[in-house]
């Protein structure tokens, strides 16, 4: 049986329900994924048009009621939306306050079981300040909301998976922050995360900092200080990780399949890796949660909003992604 996936339809205003569309449209994903769609039907109503799709849309209360035939894009309507004030590629409260409601919904239905995972689209985090929704974006909704102290992000593309020790700090912070117990922590919950998705097997890379990883501190001594030691302990442990690996080759291994996932230092050193690789398929999973996230990694491109421009890769990615991994998600939390 089809895995149910929760789509929410992120900021209105952007392109969430234009990727959604045409998402839907495709035989790849009705082939994969039972979705059901958790937004505004007057807003679903206009992105058909706008996209000149084949599609019927189909209101529902509960997935189970849903009708998964081609053609039909079964809705949960919230009805938040009011079409006298909407405008395209603008900030609007109504907008992030309509975009948290979905997100909410979907993760309920998740949290209930109801839905075996969400693919997420963009959202705006200006206007959900606007909107009163203390909330920097998606990772801290669904944390709070699953009440994870603090989700884990993973890449994939092509099958090769990226996690990252350190994300949105400076590149002077993030060189501060390698240190052997924040490393030894990270393999640990990543490994927990793999083994969530179904992964088994494989060894986990952890990635250099410095060019050629230091060569043994000619340039820098941070491999030699905090992550070899870091790696040895691991092994000790039992687990299976190599390190560290210089970054100018371990994505290209990894990619090859000599490793399962690559630890990298700082936010850029991973996402260059794989949005150069394919940005359109670099998709996101939120890890550690007791229920499977995946998301686009792109945002909601306000400036071609409602013109049918938009293309649809990421969104089919995530879904599919999401189908994948479903079957064998284990709720570890």
């Amino acid at each position: 049986m089809k895995p149910f996936i929760a789509i929410p339809i992120g900021d209105v205003a952007g392109v969430g329900p234009e990727i959604t569309v045409k998402s839907l449209a495709k035989k790849e994903v009705f082939d994969a994924a039972r979705a059901v769609v958790v937004g505004d039907k007057k807003i679903m109503e206009q992105a058909i048009k706008v996209c000149g799709a084949d599609l019927k849309i189909n209101v529902i209360n509960e997935p189970e009621e849903g009708v998964y035939e081609e053609n039909i894009l079964n809705l949960i309507d919230l009805d938040n939306i009011d079409m006298s004030s909407f405008e395209y590629g603008k900030v609007q409260a109504m907008c992030g306050k309509a975009a948290f409601e979905y997100i909410k919904k979907s993760i309920e239905l998740a949290n209930a079981r109801k839905v075996d995972a969400v693919a997420t689209t963009p959202i705006n985090k200006e206007a959900l300040r606007a909107a009163g929704i203390n909330y920097i974006g998606h990772t801290e909704i669904f944390g709070a909301l699953t009440n994870t102290e603090d989700p884990l992000t993973m890449f994939e593309v092509r099958g090769m998976r990226v996690f990252f020790l350190t994300r949105h700090v400076s590149l002077r912070e993030a060189c501060d922050m390698i240190k052997k117990e924040r490393i030894i922590d990270y393999v640990k919950r990543c490994t927990e995360v793999l083994k969530q998705l179904g992964v088994e097997g494989g060894t986990m890379a952890v990635a250099g900092l410095n060019p050629h990883s230091g060569e043994h501190g000619l340039f820098g001594w941070e491999e030699v200080n905090e992550v070899a030691p870091a790696v040895e302990e691991l092994k000790k442990m039992g687990y299976d990780v190599a390190g560290p690996i210089p970054a100018d080759s371990v994505f290209h291994q990894a990619l090859q399949g000599r490793y399962n996932s690559v630890l990298s230092l700082y936010h850029d050193q991973g996402h260059i890796a794989t949005k150069t690789l394919d940005f359109e398929r670099t998709i996101a999973i939120t890890g550690g949660m007791p229920i499977l996230r995946t998301s686009v990694d792109h945002g909601t491109a306000f400036d071609i909003a409602g013109k049918n421009i938009v293309s649809e890769v990421s969104m089919v990615e995530a879904i599919l992604l999401a189908a994948k991994y479903s079957p064998n998600f284990v709720n570890r939390a």
